[in-house]
């Protein structure tokens, strides 16, 4: 795949945050630097970066966030103002009992654990 300059930004603006953005919230900050960027070219980038694995999709509830951590993490996630968070957290997920239980072959695991951040705790 040849060079992109506008995909190298797109891609310098995921990674450059820890807020997991929408692809509306990256193309507003990609129009301060590509005056003439469309909506429509922010999600193709997005998605040849996700195809080549430089970035994740994240799907929270109704809202796709991109995540430009793609080190195997989970995240935690703010009841009161929606923060996610990358977590370390290892879990005890077993392919085998899944595919012989469930007659299902997972591929990857990514779960939220739901409460507080600091913000909204005491």
């Amino acid at each position: 795949m040849r060079y992109s300059a506008q995909r190298e930004i797109i891609k310098q603006i995921v990674c450059s945050t820890k807020t997991h953005p929408t692809a509306d919230w990256i193309y507003l900050e990609a129009k301060k630097k590509i005056h003439n960027i469309s909506l429509g070219t922010v999600y193709r980038n997005l998605k040849t970066l996700e195809d080549l694995g430089s970035i994740k999709l994240i799907y929270d509830q109704n809202q796709v966030k991109y995540d430009g951590n793609t080190e195997h993490h989970h995240h935690l996630k703010c009841s009161e103002c929606g923060v996610l968070i990358d977590a370390e957290i290892k879990s005890d997920f077993n392919k085998d009992k899944i595919i012989k239980e469930y007659n299902f072959e997972p591929e990857s695991t990514n779960f939220f654990i739901i409460g507080k951040c600091k913000k909204h705790t005491k």
